[in-house]
């Protein structure tokens, strides 16, 4: 909506500022939480800039229960002396004026994070209200504006957007508000969104704020970030401070086991850009200008097959990537194929061919370049358009990388023969994954199936209807045969306990029997190339004994489907049966046929017979005590366990799949000191009765 009451004198800077209000999504995206988070990091990312550059090592950050924030920093504090070409202060031109700032043509700062220089002014167009406060030179100043234009609040009735305004007419001015001690300096700036720019709903999201807090406290080391979160009766507080740099980053970012430790590979280089630069007689000519380019890379593989990769530009995230994550791609996959290659018949390479998918899987790394005006792809950075970067991260990083791999130190050579081997097998497991997917579908009668020989089918080839009972052993399978419904029950027995496969890696697990079956019956592959369409099965049901052995058997089960066919468990698709655990045949007077109680765990037992013997019924002793599946008749695991009409079934979930995962690592993992601190610090609470019952 444009504003009408503006004084003639700002005409100038407000015909610039209108264009960001009329198209607010050129400069920061959109009008939804999205954008509004965006205004609040140029703000943060201005106090970044001053920590990065050596001023200032705090930032505080409060969103107030007014839907304002505040943002301040003890840096030096923004200049408060007049400019001489717009004889503005500097405090109006860095929040009037787009393309204005100290971060031009290197002068104040040699990377930075407020790289176009209309942040500021932006933030300032699309709020209904910003003040800022500066510290410096033993005093402290203040100016306020209102859309974008400068002037004077009556704030006589509380601090809020809607109070009285009144702009300047004549000319602008830089109010004293107090005294500080001499070396004190800092800014403080807060300002209220304009309702007339962003959607009802935007509003700012504290989950964001705090990972981004974090994140930036990684990339600049020492640098603490609080967040002061008012809007709620009962405020939250946290701060943040980190002392390592990246590669503390990708130690917190990774979530799997380990392969190799986190490698540090860092260079620089220059390169020559020709870019605009204002002349004195204030003209735009083009000027060929040498660039500093500094890489720094933190890596490392682990167990898993998900890649986390981040990549930054003088602390800016490039979640879009850009030349520096083009580069770093290029060498990571050039330099590994290459010592691959050379070790081709160690590692039984064949004539198959490493991919990307390949070498990035367990990847967990962090990209930064720094340089000074990097060109971005839009206001909002998010992907870097700089061509010399991609030249300069590859050379690096295959220089340093090449160096690792090739090093003769016992540490480096075991990690690097234990990479090697993980992509060759993850390329095995990809190429088999497609062979499988390829030649594993349903076969119609007058083909001929490759599926395992033990395996029972069902006659349905509808998917939705079908089951797949995974069945502990043959002797409870030859029970399961006569009590299932062909229709669309299928049986696959597996031979006691399967492999561990969180401790095992992705060539062990294939190489595995069992495994390798259940994962070609389903049909739908494996890990990254899991399918959840092309499984054959509607339903998953793990039928295993009512004992420790079997709780055992289905955890190592679980394990399999959580690690290697996740979204089969997250669509809620993999079940576990619940057989009884007795029997309990009622006497009934007379002619009258018997009853027949099934109970599921002791203390259902002994209610069963307590309320039995307040009835004065009697039962046949002793009481039958199904020790496993094949102890039982084909018509009692139909009707307990397998009968559609009557059956209980555990619908596997996972709620939280990274605590769920971290449980998977404790529990079953190759690290066994925190299982046994787990287990020593829950043995009190453990009920013995619960063993075997």
């Amino acid at each position: 909506m444009p504003n009408t009451d503006y004084s003639a004198r700002h005409l100038s800077v407000l015909e610039g500022l209108e264009a960001v209000r009329k198209r607010p999504g050129m400069y920061i995206g959109s009008t939804d939480s999205r954008g509004l988070m965006h205004c609040l990091w140029e703000i943060i990312d201005n106090s970044v800039d001053e920590a990065l550059a050596g001023h200032g090592n705090q930032i505080g950050i409060v969103l107030h229960s007014d839907h304002s924030v505040t943002v301040v920093d003890h840096a030096r504090g923004i200049p408060v002396d007049v400019e001489p070409k717009t004889g503005l202060t500097g405090v109006e031109v860095v929040f009037t004026k787009l393309h204005a700032g100290g971060k031009f043509g290197s002068g104040s700062y040699a990377a930075s994070g407020g790289l176009h220089g209309v942040g500021a002014s932006v933030v300032n167009a699309l709020s209904a209200r910003l003040d800022v406060e500066v510290d410096r030179d033993g005093k402290t100043y203040k100016m306020s504006f209102r859309r974008g234009e400068p002037g004077n609040f009556d704030d006589s009735k509380g601090v809020s957007a809607d109070s009285p305004f009144k702009p300047f007419e004549n000319e602008s001015s830089l109010e004293v508000i107090g005294k500080v001690a001499n070396g004190v300096t800092g800014t403080r700036v807060r300002y209220w969104s304009d309702q007339q720019i962003f959607i009802k709903d935007a509003n700012f999201a504290i989950d964001e704020l705090l990972a981004r807090a974090r994140q930036t406290a990684f990339l600049v080391p020492g640098l603490e970030l609080s967040i002061d979160d008012q809007r709620s009766a009962e405020p939250v507080q946290h701060k943040f401070k980190f002392d390592g740099g990246i590669t503390e980053f990708v130690d917190y970012l990774a979530k799997d086991a380990a392969l190799t430790s986190t490698w540090r590979l860092a260079g620089a280089a220059s390169f020559t850009e020709t870019v605009p630069v204002l002349n004195e007689q204030g003209n735009m000519e083009s000027r060929e200008v040498e660039r500093s380019c500094a890489v720094e890379v933190a890596l490392r593989w682990g167990t898993g097959y998900d890649t986390e990769l981040k990549s930054f530009v003088n602390i800016i995230a490039t979640p879009k990537g850009g030349t520096h994550t083009a580069g770093f791609e290029q060498a990571l996959i050039k330099a590994i194929r290459a010592q691959v290659d050379a070790n081709a018949r160690k590692l039984k390479l064949g004539n198959d061919k490493l991919e990307k998918e390949d070498i990035m899987a367990g990847l967990t790394a962090v990209v930064t370049v720094r340089l000074a005006e990097p060109q971005f792809e839009g206001q909002t950075k998010e992907v870097l358009g700089t061509p010399a970067v991609r030249n300069i991260v590859a050379n690096v990083i295959s220089k340093e990388l090449t160096n690792r791999l090739t090093s003769a130190k016992r540490d480096d050579k075991s990690q690097s023969a234990l990479l090697l081997e993980k992509v060759v097998a993850e390329m095995k497991s990809r190429i088999s994954a497609r062979t499988h997917k390829e030649t594993q579908r349903r076969k119609n009668a007058l083909e001929s199936s490759s599926l395992p020989t033990k395996l029972v089918d069902c006659r349905t080839q509808e998917t939705d209807v079908s089951e797949l009972f995974i069945v502990e052993g043959d002797s409870a399978l030859g029970t399961a045969k006569l009590a299932r419904d062909s229709e669309y029950q299928a049986l696959l027995p597996i031979r006691g306990k399967i492999l561990n496969v969180q401790k095992a890696s992705v060539s062990d697990m294939l190489s595995n029997n069992e495994c390798a079956s259940i994962i070609q019956v389903l049909g739908a592959g494996s890990g990254r190339s899991f399918e959840l369409e092309a499984a054959r099965y509607g339903k998953v049901i793990l039928m295993s004994d009512a004992d420790v052995d079997g709780a055992h058997i289905r955890t190592l089960l679980l394990t399999l489907f959580f690690r290697y066919m996740r979204p089969l468990v997250e669509a809620g698709r993999v079940f576990a049966a619940v057989p009884p655990l007795h029997r309990v045949v009622i006497i009934n007077a007379g002619s009258k046929a018997n009853d027949t109680v099934y109970t599921y765990s002791q203390a259902e037992l002994e209610a069963v017979l307590a309320k039995l013997k307040t009835q004065g019924k009697r039962y046949q002793e002793p009481i039958q005590r199904y020790k496993g599946l094949g102890e039982m008749d084909a018509d009692q695991l139909a009707e307990t366990t397998m009968d559609r009409s009557v059956r209980t079934l555990r619908r596997v979930r996972v709620e939280d799949a990274e605590a769920a995962e971290k449980m998977f690592e404790l529990l079953m993992g190759n690290d066994v000191a925190p299982r046994r601190d787990f287990i020593i610090d829950n043995a009190d609470d453990f009920d013995i009765e619960r063993v075997d019952a």
